[in-house]
């Protein structure tokens, strides 16, 4: 009888409601006002904050999770898959911190502490320093959330193909686990590749979720490199067989990608193939996207005394994806010799003392600045922004965004996201005003340093930009 009442039990499936919503979105959905706590755990806007470490959880392959609380006992409010921005004192307390992005890879059910992971790579500059010194109690500049890869507010229908690779399971766990952690009826497919088989991160988590909720599956596929013979997963690099052998649906659910940039490149023609549309598909490009690199190929063929080296970067894009925010192309790098970065030539500092008289000497002369009256002018508009760098005024309408008609006039600006969150296109404004909608790609010192991000901006008056 015992026995027979199990057999019964593990037959049964749970009563869900339909779809899933996630804690915040009735809140953000009400006519009247949200109660404080309420208010506080909706993911509004990204915030400047201090965050101390309280845990390390070492991951396999390579992998360590680093869990924060705020230092103001506010809760971090977030969608699962976005991202903070963190400032890392990589060359000492004295110096400009380095900013890096990483992906969240807690739920936003459990507000009160959240989870970066962060993989280590050798070469990176970042990385290491973040394992070697990162601990309980280390504290750091954030900002965020930020990032528009994340999981729908309300769905209900709730189907998803997770494609993850490396380092990428770590937004797709956020998703997961919050899944996972809300009720509702849902369908996920979790295609996980790895380098090796003892190399996937969270993989104890994933059979334990894969085992005690029937709304997901996790499938796990290892690429060319050599495999156990006691492998029984999937073998091969992403193909349109193997997404067909774990989602023969895949054409009706949402798809969300997250790994190493050829990775991506790949998935997003393979889920072409299987009839995925491309307003189903999601994925996060932090080494800027297919369409990025092709933009700025003219531009690197001109630059012949770094292109070696930005080539280098995107070929490795293990730093690039994995602990960096898209950073601006450099195209406008100091010299170096054997002795590293080389000193401006100038006058030595002298101490001046303010009740001393005033020397008769001929100053000296300042270091000229280019006048931008004798620039070529491209456009029409009714307003003028002169670029120094490039050397070319552009003319621009109130309502056009900067970067878009400067690079549509030959001024080298990187960019990624062109949504004013990945902090990419970020450049020097010395004079003029500004309207910026940004989106948390960019710190309030950084503004204050005169520094905007022309993606998300409109000129309010003529300008002059350092670019």
């Amino acid at each position: 009888m015992i026995e027979l009442l199990t057999e019964t039990a593990a037959t049964q499936e749970p009563q869900r409601i339909r779809g899933l919503e996630m804690p915040w979105n009735r809140v953000m959905g009400s006519t009247e006002g949200p109660a404080g706590a309420a208010r506080a755990l909706g993911p509004w806007h990204p915030q400047e904050f201090m965050a101390e470490c309280v845990e390390t959880v070492p991951e396999a392959g390579g992998m360590m999770t680093f869990v924060f609380r705020r230092c103001d006992g506010a809760p971090l409010a977030f969608r699962a898959g976005q991202y903070v921005n963190i400032a890392f004192p990589v060359n000492g307390e004295d110096q400009e911190p380095v900013d890096r992005s990483y992906s969240l890879s807690s739920s936003p059910t459990e507000p009160w502490t959240f989870s970066v992971t962060v993989k280590r790579d050798p070469g990176g500059l970042v990385s290491p320093w973040v394992h070697d010194n990162v601990r309980p109690g280390t504290v750091l500049d954030m900002l965020g959330p930020v990032g528009a890869f994340h999981l729908p507010d309300a769905d209900r229908r709730a189907r998803y193909l997770f494609l993850a690779a490396g380092a990428g399971i770590t937004p797709v766990m956020s998703m997961l686990r919050t899944i996972h952690d809300l009720p509702g009826t849902a369908d996920v497919v979790v295609l996980y590749h790895g380098a090796e088989a003892g190399g996937f991160a969270f993989h104890k988590e994933l059979a334990y979720i894969a085992s005690v909720d029937s709304r997901v599956k996790v499938f796990y596929a290892l690429g060319d490199r050599g495999r156990p013979e006691e492998w029984d997963g999937f073998k091969g690099r992403l193909s349109a067989a193997m997404i067909d052998e774990v989602a023969p649906d895949a054409n009706g659910r949402q798809v969300y990608a997250c790994g190493p940039e050829g990775y991506l490149n790949t998935a997003t023609e393979l889920l072409k193939k299987v009839g995925v549309d491309d307003t189903s598909i999601y994925m996060e490009f932090f080494s800027g996207d297919r369409q990025t690199l092709l933009e700025y190929q003219a531009e690197l063929a001109h630059a012949a005394d770094i292109a070696e080296e930005i080539a280098e970067e995107i070929a490795d894009s293990a730093e690039d994806y994995y602990e960096s925010q898209p950073a601006a192309f450099g195209m406008y790098e100091p010299g170096y010799d054997e002795d590293g970065t080389l000193q401006a030539s100038g006058l030595p500092l002298e101490a001046v003392d303010p009740d001393a008289p005033a020397s008769t000497e001929a100053a000296a002369p300042e270091a000229a600045t280019p006048d931008a009256s004798s620039f070529d002018t491209v456009g029409t508009g009714s307003l003028t922004l002169s670029f120094l760098r490039t050397g070319i005024n552009v003319r621009i309408d109130p309502e056009e965004h900067i970067l878009e008609v400067a690079q549509r006039a030959g001024v080298r600006i990187g960019a990624n996201c062109k949504e004013g969150m990945c902090g990419s296109c970020k450049v020097v404004k010395l004079s003029g005003d500004i309207d910026m909608n940004h989106q948390g790609g960019i710190r309030k010192r950084e503004i204050d340093a005169g520094k905007f991000l022309p993606c998300c901006s409109t000129a309010r008056t003529d300008m002059v930009i350092d670019a």
